[in-house]
């Protein structure tokens, strides 16, 4: 009989052979990883099963039903989430197998400390990065088509070690990662029935670079702060555009106003 495994690592993948080479090898204190992909069209697959990962197929949706499909293969009564970019600090996983012998939480949130261009960003919104990645199997659920969260069902704690993210090494990355994210919010939004608001291209990227460099101190981390917060209004530049062309290219019949707000694109480097 197969034993039951007390905790099970969770990834969805997309073309991340050379990131799943690296951070594989420091997964094998978990009981088992298990990986959806949606479709690779390198080696990713191949590396996931030499490593011995459980290993599913499935053609990208959303962010939220792709992570779901990886609860669901978990068997471990933990959950450990993560993306093929980040890496667990010795601290973290010390503490991460403290916490999962502790009965009164449901999940535990893990800060991310962020790379972005091959230079560590401290501040610009990054440092409030501390998402719910450790959790009870049968405790959580992914919700939200881009911006994906877990919604809990019980007491969340935090833990002091961290995720170290290594995301957009290099400009290219950093402007594909842009298309894709604002090609999915744009279409969420249109989905919900979420108009466009005239003014939206000018003043949601100028609010956002102020964000980033005043309120989020993103000036003091230097020139990296500035590239980051130029590109996050940037990226809301291109999200009002697809928004406002996706909008009026569609029938009225399926664009009904919604009295909903809408959702503030997050930070550009979030998971994926």
């Amino acid at each position: 009989m197969n034993r039951i495994p007390l905790l099970s690592a969770a990834l969805i993948t997309r073309n991340e052979e050379d990131n799943l080479r690296e951070l594989l090898p420091r997964l094998g204190w978990t009981g088992e990883v298990v990986v959806v992909d949606s479709g690779s069209t390198d080696g990713t697959v191949e590396v996931a099963r030499s490593h011995g990962c459980r290993v599913a197929i499935h053609e990208f949706d959303t962010f939220a039903r792709q992570r779901n499909r990886a609860l669901g293969l978990a068997r471990g009564d933990w959950v450990f989430s993560l993306d093929a970019d980040e890496r667990p600090t010795a601290r973290l996983v010390v503490e991460m197998r403290r916490a999962i012998g502790n009965p009164r939480y449901a999940a535990w949130r893990v800060p991310i400390r962020s790379e972005i261009l091959g230079r560590r960003v401290r501040r610009g919104g990054t440092q409030d990065d501390r998402p719910v990645r450790l959790f009870r199997r049968r405790a959580g659920r992914w919700r939200g088509d881009v911006h994906e969260t877990l919604a809990v069902a019980g007491r969340i704690g935090s833990l002091a070690g961290w995720l170290e993210h290594r995301t957009l090494p290099t400009q290219g990355a950093l402007l594909e990662k842009i298309d894709r994210y604002t090609r999915l919010e744009a279409q969420g939004r249109v989905r919900a029935g979420q108009p466009p608001r005239r003014g939206d291209a000018v003043v949601l990227p100028i609010r956002e670079v102020f964000r980033r460099l005043i309120y989020k101190f993103g000036a003091l981390d230097g020139p990296v702060g500035w590239q980051f917060a130029l590109w996050s209004g940037y990226s809301q530049w291109v999200l009002a555009r697809r928004h406002w062309q996706l909008w009026h290219e569609q029938p009225g019949a399926i664009r009904q106003p919604s009295a909903a707000p809408h959702p503030r694109l997050a930070d550009i480097n979030h998971v994926c």
